[in-house]
């Protein structure tokens, strides 16, 4: 049930105002490859300002700041919201020009409109609204947005670095939390866990020959055959253990490069492989497995050398479905006219840094469609969830203390 106070301060959500800063943000662009967050930073900022928000920037790379916004509270471990400022690449066949957002049929057009332009500007005008109605809260809310989420995630990797640096960083940064929303499209489902990803680089290098006489030589691109073969031998077994909210550990093969011409023995291969995690799993103790079952298959002998490096990890993690966190996100959801269902993600966020490095409970709630519009061709979001979102938002932080 929704209180009088809590009606009080959701009644200072302008969905006009909501829609207006998410237009805003999704016009500021931010591919990742190939461009900067710094014009979605400054649109956020700007925001942020204006509504008597604390403020902060972390350099990261030229062009790419991370930001924070917080609004005060007591002294209590306070509630933080996640997203990032960086959108993918935009693609063709888009039936209008992607950052220049428009509305149609109650939906929110534009790249970036789900993911997650929208998770962010929802969390920002929630922390307004806090703002405005007054109240103080018994520890600090934050938003923290990051950038280079969409590719080697630089900027989470920077900011719990950063918390874990100094007990005595500014507010946006302390390990002052006891619970994290990443603001990324779930339709407003209660994510309460996500497999991890990882990136392998294979580089085997043999030696070059005549095609006519290929025992002069050492063809990498046999050898990485081989290697290829205990993979799939990997990915299979780890299918047989599926776990019934995340599915299973997996691999895919995502390139393959090698060889010099079709006459000449390939000298070189290298292979670039996806390996999703389970919590808990570890890219390089899976990687240090895989070692092994090479030299123990023989690949790397006989002139054939193996060089294998994790080039990305980003980890998973799962929160109890016992915890206040789930039960306050599902209880908010259901006071704003929301049903949402516990579920858990196959695809990675950058949540689970925030949960294996700084300990803090963490889930995926956030407005738009993860599988039907983010990344997809002429993406948008329900201006209706937008709300919904902001308005759970509002009411998650007003209950914390009492999760």
């Amino acid at each position: 049930m929704i209180t009088p106070q809590e009606e009080r301060i959701l009644g200072l959500i302008s969905e006009s105002e909501l829609v207006s800063l998410t237009s805003a943000l999704i016009a500021a662009g931010g591919e990742n490859p190939g461009g900067t967050e710094e014009a979605t930073v400054a649109v956020l900022h700007e925001f942020c300002c204006s509504a008597g928000l604390e403020t902060q920037t972390q350099a990261i790379a030229p062009g790419r700041p991370n930001f924070t916004a917080v609004l005060p509270g007591g002294s209590l471990p306070g509630f933080m919201f996640l997203g990032h400022s960086d959108v993918v690449p935009v693609g063709d066949g888009w039936e209008c020009p992607p950052f220049e957002p428009f509305i149609r049929d109650g939906r929110l057009y534009g790249r970036g409109s789900t993911d997650m332009k929208g998770g962010l500007a929802a969390v920002a005008v929630a922390l307004k609204a806090l703002k405005e109605g007054g109240v103080h809260l018994p520890g600090n809310v934050a938003l923290a947005c990051t950038v280079d989420e969409e590719d080697l995630g630089l900027g989470i990797r920077a900011y719990t670095n950063a918390a874990l640096a100094s007990q005595t960083a500014p507010p946006g940064l302390a390990m002052s939390y006891s619970a994290c929303v990443v603001a990324e499209p779930t339709d407003l489902e209660t994510v309460i866990g996500c497999r991890g990803d990882s990136y392998i680089q294979i580089s085997v290098t043999g030696k070059s020959a005549h095609s006519g006489r290929p025992a002069d030589g050492r063809n990498a691109i046999d050898a990485a055959a081989k290697i290829l073969e205990l993979i799939r031998a990997d990915h299979d077994r780890l299918q047989d253990d599926q776990d019934p909210l995340l599915g299973a550990g997996s691999w895919n093969t995502g390139i393959v490069r090698g060889g010099t011409g079709t006459s000449m023995v390939a000298a070189e291969c290298t292979l670039s492989l996806d390996r999703r995690l389970m919590p808990n799993e570890d890219a390089h103790l899976i990687l240090d497995k895989l070692r092994v079952q090479i030299s123990e298959a023989g690949i790397d002998s006989n002139g054939i050398s193996v060089d294998a490096k994790v080039t990305m990890d980003m980890p998973g993690f799962r929160t109890e479905t016992s915890h206040p966190l789930v039960a306050n996100s599902v209880s908010a959801l259901a006071d704003t006219g929301w049903t949402s269902p516990i579920g858990g993600w196959t695809a990675a966020c950058d949540g689970g840094f925030i949960a294996r490095d700084l300990g803090v409970a963490t889930i995926v709630m956030g407005p738009g469609g993860l599988n039907d519009q983010a990344h997809q061709v002429n993406e948008s979001v329900s201006i209706a969830e937008l709300t919904a979102a902001a308005r759970a938002y509002t009411l998650m932080c007003l209950r914390h203390s009492n999760a």
